[in-house]
């Protein structure tokens, strides 16, 4: 049970991570580089946890 709860969690966060990135890329301004550079240490943050294993 814990480990689809923590699986469901991660695919919403990516999710989220990747919308930051696409709609911050849709337009130029100071607000748009923020939100995808929180997307894009979001996909750092998930693509770290994943690979933690195998270090």
């Amino acid at each position: 049970m814990k480990a689809s709860v923590l699986v469901l969690i991660k695919l919403v966060v990516f999710i989220f991570c990747l919308a930051l990135v696409i709609i911050g890329q849709k337009t130029a301004g100071k607000l748009e580089f923020g939100m995808m550079l929180i997307g894009l240490a979001g996909l750092l943050g998930l693509l770290y946890d994943y690979n933690r294993k195998y270090i």
